[in-house]
């Protein structure tokens, strides 16, 4: 194919002509798509400073049809109950001001249920050896509970055996350290009925709670936005450096 425009032709090649019509779709669905996730971020980002100010809702002990755990995910809630510390467990591998540490994970019996809700009570200091596990306190009674939904992510990678910690037999002691926020596990583990949804205890909360800086990262909303401006980047550049290949000046005749 050629074609002239006063003093220069345009014949591409079959081979960039390809390369155009496979990597220019491509890079530009890229694009999307990390545009798309850099919006989503946003929006995540968006309920989760809402819900600072927002009045707290009534915690969903039974979803509605149609309502999934997903769609309560960073909602202000509140709940009664008290705390069953005998399945409460030590989150590993948390850092707080470049110090290693681990978040307290409470199961609460919701008040007039038989359900119960873990309720994470924020950050405590580990010692120097895991060894030795630090000491806190669960307060008893009935507590009223205020914080965020946080829904955990069903997708973990580990090397331990893919099996509920103790699932050897109820003889065996409880685990106290966990490395994942593994909620199938747990649920399968204990004899409770536990929601599909954690609640992060608000700072302002006095229900037994410990170092709680709660935050969705923002860092990532950036990085999204930049990897789309370079898929698109990379298109415009294909496009055009197809054009300065395929186009050249005609020479005059001698």
């Amino acid at each position: 194919m050629q074609c002239k425009l006063a003093n220069f032709v345009f014949k591409p090649s079959l081979v960039g002509v390809i390369a155009c019509l496979v990597c220019i779709p491509l890079f530009i669905k890229f694009g999307f798509w990390q545009n798309h996730k850099a919006q989503q971020k946003i929006a995540i980002q968006a309920v989760y400073e809402a819900a600072k100010v927002n009045g707290a809702l009534p915690f969903p002990v039974s979803l509605q049809a149609g309502i999934t755990p997903a769609d309560w995910q960073y909602k202000k809630v509140m709940v009664s109950g008290e705390y069953a510390p005998q399945y409460q467990f030590l989150l590993d591998n948390q850092v707080e001001g470049n110090r290693a540490g681990f978040h307290v994970i409470t199961p609460l019996k919701i008040s007039g249920s038989s359900d119960y809700v873990l309720v994470n009570r924020g950050w405590i200091l580990a010692h120097a050896t895991h060894a030795s596990l630090p000491d806190f306190s669960t307060p008893s009674g009935v507590q009223t509970v205020v914080g965020q939904v946080w829904v955990p992510s069903k997708k973990i990678f580990s090397l331990e055996a893919k099996t509920a910690p103790n699932a050897g037999g109820p003889t065996q002691p409880w685990q106290a350290v966990w490395q994942h926020m593994n909620l199938a596990a747990y649920q399968q583990r204990v004899p409770l009925k536990v929601s599909s949804m954690v609640i992060k205890l608000d700072p302002a909360s006095e229900a037994g709670g410990f170092v709680r800086h709660w935050t969705v990262s923002a860092e990532r909303i950036t990085t999204h936005m930049g990897y789309a401006y370079q898929w698109f980047g990379f298109a415009v550049a294909t496009l055009l450096i197809f054009l300065y290949m395929s186009i050249s000046k005609v020479r005059p005749e001698q």
